[in-house]
């Protein structure tokens, strides 16, 4: 069986309209500086997109460091509240659960580096991912009981 390789953004065009749009084999992107924040940006020669290796990740047209945002979510892995992570990062609140509703679409990339690099526990991220499911609003479970013991949706 042919092991299975993850295609990068600088292997192939995603722009729709390219005629090499998806093809891995045309050699047409090529490095094209790096953004303002240090991410590596791409060309592509047939049809002129540029794009960032971000695309298609957590971290597209984001303004905080890659590193500032596995750091929250290492935090909320450790049970710490929106309200704390986001004192510590020095962010609104909005922006860390907006982090959390974005990764819920990238469970598998981000438990990979979250378990590697920040030496979160299973358990934690299993907390985590209920968390994120519960879209990180601010008293989920309260709200839930008030609909309970009230019978009144709020």
């Amino acid at each position: 069986m042919p092991k299975l390789e993850m295609i990068t953004a600088n292997k192939f065009c995603d722009n729709k309209e390219c005629p090499d749009y998806g093809q891995t084999d045309k050699n047409n992107i090529i490095g094209f500086g790096h953004s303002p924040n240090g991410v590596q940006r791409y060309r592509c020669k047939t049809c002129g997109v540029t794009f960032t290796q971000t695309k298609g990740t957590i971290f597209y047209g984001r303004h905080t460091p890659q590193k500032d945002i596995l750091e929250a979510l290492s935090m909320l892995a450790e049970r710490m509240s929106i309200a704390a992570v986001a004192r510590v990062k020095g962010v609104k609140e909005d922006t860390i659960s907006s982090w959390l509703k974005e990764v819920a679409s990238h469970v598998q990339e981000i438990e990979e580096v979250l378990l590697k690099d920040y030496h979160v526990q299973k358990a934690q991220m299993d907390s985590l991912w209920t968390y994120v499911g519960n879209k990180g609003k601010k008293g989920a479970m309260k709200n839930n009981q008030i609909k309970v013991a009230s019978g009144v949706e709020h």
